[in-house]
């Protein structure tokens, strides 16, 4: 057994994570073997992601504040502290703070067997897609 070493918080690059997104990662693969990863991920209010999706989908646990997601069907879902939300693999979708709080939840999520990349990164979201118009 081993404590795992503590690690910087990160903030995304802009173009993935418009408005100010840091990350803290809990747990990463310490082999081939392994594919999960774990972290902790803090946005500023009205802070967003880019239009993404998963190559095994992806868990996310709101702890604090009030969590957006959004899917290419302009389905808008608001996710409080205490509940978790699943996407599957390949769904496109985004998350953001709701305007006006912070939000913090954690994230796990499995790269792909052979896959290059465990995230596909696409196009910023509109203000409209983030209101719901």
């Amino acid at each position: 057994m081993i404590i795992e070493p503590q690690r910087e918080t990160i903030l995304n690059p802009e173009a993935q994570f418009p408005g100010g997104v840091w990350l803290d990662v809990i747990a990463a693969p310490h082999g081939p073997e392994q594919r999960a990863t774990m972290a902790k991920v803090r946005f500023q209010p009205g802070a967003r992601t880019a239009w993404h999706s998963h190559a095994r989908g992806q868990y996310l646990h709101v702890t604090d504040g009030i969590a957006r997601f959004g899917d290419r069907a302009g389905n808008i879902i608001e996710v409080h502290p205490g509940q978790t939300l699943y996407t599957p693999p390949g769904e496109e979708h985004w998350h953001a703070a709701a305007p006006g709080m912070f939000m913090e939840h954690i994230v796990l999520l499995e790269a792909d067997d052979g896959a290059d990349i465990a995230s596909w990164w696409g196009e910023q979201i509109t203000d409209d897609e983030f209101e719901g118009r």
